[in-house]
């Protein structure tokens, strides 16, 4: 008996099929491997975001320019992307590969979209240990599940894989194309010493790079970099040097292990020199600094770590035994710049006590230091080293206004440089704090800040908050965007002379790189806090934003801006590109 002829209709299926296997090979095989020659020659690959701060150089800008000034008002939502409410909003950067954007959400959940319509390709879930309870910091968690209620920044990419940090302090490494967890390391028990890792990681060379956050808390911070392939452990810096090591005689006694200093962000590199660059935490306890007497080394810092090793090449103090919890862990900007008539290779760093920070970072030597607010009253200045003078100390048992607080003049919410305009984009807010220190328990891993510090208005009666552009070698400002409510997100600036900003309220908006008028604004819902981009697929521009300010911050706020509560909740991703033609 012959064969049975298939239908006409069973041959279209069957075409359909094997065209869109086809087409999902094609797709495959157009997204390639994130290695570390590609994330060193990520300034090369304008369409994509591959570094938590687009290169290693953390400009946090964009060369793409068919969004520009002349059009940007023509900007439309393109798709928009719901990761579900959450306690504390979203507060990552999302990352972008050959069209495929990553992004993680608060509770560890990672997503992979398409960068084109928001189409959900895999998602992951990470569960912590069970009966997992944070020791650390200074937040609750009442009616929540842990997964719910700690935020993560960002994700790293590299060897195929995608890296995060974990609340139970792991480091996770994903398969990229489908989201199957490949390896997890556990860097330190979260339960004894009450630390997560909620920062991007930074994957360098075959390693991959996390510190972790417990600097309020009687801890000991750290880098630890683990092989990107395995996950084992290849090197750990220790923040605050032990007995032998250099630097371990600016503390006092047994001090130095519980001292705090956690590296809670993300750092830079430079391949040519071939070092990472981090900023560190504050010191423990945060506002009494009596049982710790001495510089206390190396909290409040940036250092130069060699790559390979982790060993200190370089180290620069910004605030010498912190008493107020001005962290430096921010970006560490690297910027080649004229200076004297010679080239320099300059690292640049806006940090939480006001002051800009302007180093050589091939050796830590202190090339400039500016002011970014009007109010800041804990020191009269820096001196030719870079050191803060005349300064003004927590009294114990005893309130003392002093300018910042303990949120800092600025925090996490990055600024970005445009090598196009030379400017250096930063925020600003103009609030104080009622300092009072006090001795307090000490007790490992839990909170430790030795004090309390109330949010005050500065002497004008009101909290203001404003985006600046600044020459970055001088402080020279060329333009202010004053805002209604403190700004908390990143800021990104692109080849098409904009600059994106998210606000409290909910408005995402687009201010001129050249003069601050603003030209573009789109409510999205709910405040920002976490990091812009732009990217392009198949020739077309987007702007992305994560939208959700979390209900954590707005609480600590709530005394000075109740209204905030409205706009709290929500985690979405919002993409905008130009209509259609």
């Amino acid at each position: 008996m012959s064969a049975m002829k298939p239908s006409p209709s069973r041959i279209r299926r069957a075409l359909g099929c094997l065209l869109a296997l086809l087409v999902c090979g094609v797709a495959v095989n157009a997204a390639r491997e994130v290695t570390f020659d590609r994330l060193r020659a990520a300034d090369g690959e304008p369409e994509n975001w591959l570094v938590y701060g687009r290169t290693y150089r953390s400009f946090r800008y964009s060369p793409l320019d068919q969004i520009n000034t002349a059009n940007v008002h023509t900007l439309k939502a393109a798709w928009a992307f719901q990761l579900g409410v959450v306690d504390n909003g979203l507060q990552s950067t999302p990352l972008v590969a050959d069209g495929v954007m990553y992004v993680i959400g608060s509770g560890n959940r990672v997503f992979a979209l398409d960068a084109t319509d928001g189409h959900p390709l895999w998602r992951y879930f990470y569960e912590p240990r069970k009966a997992e309870t944070p020791a650390s910091t200074t937040a609750s968690v009442p009616a929540l599940g842990v997964e719910q209620a700690y935020r993560n920044r960002g994700v790293a990419l590299g060897h195929g894989h995608l890296y995060f940090g974990t609340v139970d302090s792991f480091v996770v490494a994903l398969d990229a194309t489908n989201g199957k967890e490949l390896w997890r390391a556990n860097v330190e028990d979260s339960q004894k010493f009450g630390c997560r890792i909620d920062g991007a990681p930074l994957v360098v060379k075959d390693v991959v790079v996390v510190g972790s956050t417990g600097g309020d808390a009687a801890h000991r911070g750290h880098l630890v970099a683990f092989d990107g392939r395995t996950g084992q452990q290849r090197w750990r810096f220790n923040i605050i040097p032990g007995p032998g090591e250099k630097g371990h005689e600016t503390w006092e006694g047994d001090s130095w292990q519980y001292g705090g200093g956690a590296a809670w962000m993300t750092g830079s590199y430079d391949p040519e020199l071939d070092l990472i660059y981090w900023g560190t935490g504050n010191a423990s306890s945060d506002f009494y600094g009596d049982h710790r007497k001495g510089d206390n080394l190396y909290t409040a810092s940036i250092v130069a770590l060699k790559a390979a090793t982790g060993e200190i090449a370089w180290h620069f103090q910004t605030v010498p035994h912190d008493v107020w919890d001005y962290d430096s862990p921010y970006e560490c900007i690297l910027i080649d710049l004229t200076v004297g008539g010679r080239p320099r290779k300059l690292l640049i760093q806006p940090n939480k006590s006001g002051y800009m920070i302007v180093l050589d970072r091939s050796n830590g030597e202190f090339v400039a230091g500016w002011k970014y607010v009007e109010n800041l009253t804990w020191s009269s200045g820096l001196d030719g080293r870079g050191v803060p003078q005349n300064r003004r100390e927590p009294v114990v048992g005893k309130s003392t206004v002093i300018c910042p607080n303990l949120y800092g003049a600025r925090s996490f919410n990055q600024a970005t440089f445009s090598p196009k305009t030379g400017l250096l984009y930063n925020i600003g807010i103009e609030w104080c704090g009622e300092f009072t220190a006090r001795a307090q328990e000490r007790v490992p891993g839990r909170a430790w800040l030795g004090g309390t510090s109330r949010i005050v208005p500065p002497p004008s009666g009101k909290v203001t908050s404003h985006l600046d552009a600044f020459d970055p070698l001088t402080g020279r400002r060329v333009w202010r965007y004053d805002t209604k409510y403190p700004l908390a997100a990143a800021l990104v600036s692109t080849g098409g002379d904009l600059v994106f900003a998210g606000d409290p309220e909910g408005n995402f908006f687009a201010l001129n790189a050249a003069t601050g008028q603003k030209l573009w604004n789109f409510p999205t819902g709910s405040g920002h806090r976490g990091g812009p981009i732009s990217y392009a697929v198949n020739g077309k521009q987007y702007v992305a934003t994560p939208s959700g300010w979390g209900s954590s911050f707005a609480g600590q706020l709530a005394g000075l801006f109740p209204e905030l509560e409205a706009v709290q909740r929500g985690a979405t991703v919002f993409a905008f590109t130009l209509p259609d033609r």
